[in-house]
């Protein structure tokens, strides 16, 4: 048996006696430990077998993570990268939609899809829905290496999507007119300038993303960056950038009371 199943049983067995002992003795008259003393005591005492069972489980999830992401390399003997591309956004449970068609193909809530698509061999991708999937930048790169129809590809909330992960946007610069990035985790100001690459973008969503520090400077670089894009940033407390405080400031010593600061 491995040491993570040993680790997990032993701190399985060791909780059902310590439930039972808190059933056998906690209506003792005696002065009794706070309970959460005690958890703290048995964590202390088991903190290795915690550890590996922890351990483990972050490698199972990476390894779950990177399984998901992984190109289907018989897919593309069979049917080509761009097909290959498909089967991986159905796996992750995405939607996509072809060049010159209308009907979007998915899995259901039954575990089913219309295998039509494998009828469109060499018909590239013109729009991907990856929301609230577990894409991450191997499946980026997997999904992107022959799709130079792309136009629109939304990301919301995805869990995995970070500051790498808009790095390798650029393999859709020539194409990308709509991009969804709202409610993703990862994603911080940083990570945003990598967007600069994709001078053709006519929307961006980039709403409620928490790891982003002062939105209102922010949005306002991202707008200058990108001049003839729509950008849509909900979901944020604006402050006044500094400079612009500094200012305003400025104006109403000088007699002026400019007006309030505002975000479109």
């Amino acid at each position: 048996m491995s040491a993570p199943a040993i680790a997990l049983q032993r701190c399985i067995r060791q909780s059902s006696l310590f439930l039972v002992a808190r059933r056998l003795y906690g209506s003792a008259p005696a002065a009794t430990v706070p309970l959460h003393k005690k958890i703290l005591t048995f964590l202390s005492k088991h903190f290795r077998d915690v550890e590996i069972v922890s351990t483990w489980y972050s490698q199972r999830q990476l390894k779950w993570l990177r399984d998901r992401n992984e190109s289907y390399f018989n897919d593309q003997h069979i049917y080509g990268k761009r097909l290959a591309s498909c089967f991986l956004v159905l796996s992750l449970k995405g939607a996509f939609r072809f060049v010159g068609q209308t009907e979007w193909f998915r899995i259901d809530d039954k575990g089913i899809v219309n295998n039509d698509f494998v009828n469109h061999k060499d018909t590239p991708l013109e729009e991907v829905d990856l929301s609230y999937t577990v894409i991450n930048y191997n499946g980026l790169l997997n999904i992107g290496g022959d799709q130079p129809c792309l136009r629109t590809l939304s990301l919301r909330g995805c869990p995995e999507v970070d500051d790498w992960f808009l790095a390798g946007l650029h393999v859709f610069q020539d194409s990308l007119k709509e991009l969804d990035i709202s409610h993703c985790p990862k994603i911080t100001t940083g990570g945003l300038a990598a967007l600069r690459n994709l001078k053709g973008l006519t929307h961006l969503n980039m709403s409620s993303l928490p790891g982003i520090s002062n939105p209102g400077l922010v949005i306002i670089l991202m707008e200058e960056m990108l001049p003839n894009c729509q950008i849509t940033a909900t979901g944020y407390t604006h402050a006044k950038p500094e400079a612009e405080e500094q200012e305003h400031e400025e104006d109403r010593r000088g007699g002026y009371q400019s007006g309030p600061w505002t975000q479109s």
